[in-house]
């Protein structure tokens, strides 16, 4: 797209304006741009017409900046500065080998994303880059290098690995858990809304134990990420199962409370997915540090 269509001046003629600033002199600007005086004078001409003020005060063989021009720049250098970090975001590392890693939102949010620090190092030997995708996605040739799945391990043509198991058992934020109290019956909890995600299967079996069919109410609540079903819960809208240890800073924080001691083992579990055969030396380091990082968070 013209500059013009923006109506904005030139990059160049900014560029020059930056550096007649730093340098304190048209010739010295030209020369650090390897252009000559009168392109560095025309450059900066055209953006004071653009802007209709001086920035410049000519004095002797240099130049002193203006107040507008002070104000001016500044506010230049904030814009062009956010435009660098925006491209240092998008813009592959070429020092550093890159790893991708498939996971769900709430996986990513709950677990991955505070421990990426560590899995790529202090000074970093690694770029990890999540793909986030509620959708299972393909390992390998062109899909992501590794992944973390939450099933029961049983995906054909892939190598997985238990990362971690979990326990489920109701919780509640503090003014329902103290309605409810410490040792609810399933056929009391069974009555208040619950909190669930994709399906009631979790809901389902917890309820079982204690000798109640599920039945679905039109007070309870799904949510697409488990995360949100937490957030849910936290905010009083009904029970949720806690997955322990995936959710178990909630009760740390106080944000949730235990209403039942009973408990049950998650059938679906978190898995570590990689394709079969060679893996690069990057994906392997990342990997095994996975695994060792959920060994010691079970």
């Amino acid at each position: 797209m013209d500059h013009s269509t923006l109506n904005l001046p030139p990059i160049e003629s900014l560029v020059a304006v930056l550096e007649a600033r730093r340098t304190g002199s048209f010739s010295a600007a030209a020369a650090a741009l390897a252009v000559t005086h009168g392109a560095i004078s025309r450059r900066v001409h055209a953006v004071e017409h653009w802007l209709g003020t001086p920035l410049f005060e000519r004095h002797g063989r240099g130049v002193r900046i203006t107040p507008a021009g002070q104000r001016f720049i500044t506010e230049v250098e904030q814009a062009l500065a956010s435009i660098r970090d925006s491209a240092d975001r998008w813009r592959p590392r070429q020092d550093l080998p890159v790893v991708t890693i498939s996971v769900v939102p709430s996986f990513a949010r709950l677990w991955l994303l505070s421990r990426l620090p560590i899995l790529q190092g202090t000074p970093p030997h690694v770029r990890i880059e999540p793909v986030l995708d509620h959708r299972v996605v393909e390992l390998g040739d062109g899909g992501a290098d590794l992944a973390v799945r939450y099933g029961r391990g049983r995906w054909s043509g892939v190598e997985s690995r238990p990362l971690f198991g979990e326990r489920l058992f109701p919780v509640a934020a503090p003014a329902l858990a103290s309605r409810l109290g410490v040792r609810a019956s399933a056929a009391r909890i069974a009555q208040e809304a619950l909190l669930h995600d994709s399906d009631a299967s979790q809901w389902r079996a917890w309820l079982a134990e204690g000798g109640i069919r599920f039945r679905a109410k039109a007070a309870d609540r799904r949510f697409e990420d488990y995360d949100l079903v937490l957030a849910a819960a936290e905010a009083g809208l009904g029970v949720a199962l806690l997955r322990s240890p995936l959710a178990d800073d909630r009760l740390r924080s106080g944000s949730l409370m235990r209403v039942s001691p009973d408990s049950i083992p998650n059938a679906s579990g978190h898995y570590l997915v990689m394709p079969r055969g060679a893996r690069s030396a990057a994906q392997q380091r990342v990997a095994d540090d996975i695994l060792a990082l959920g060994g010691a968070f079970a």
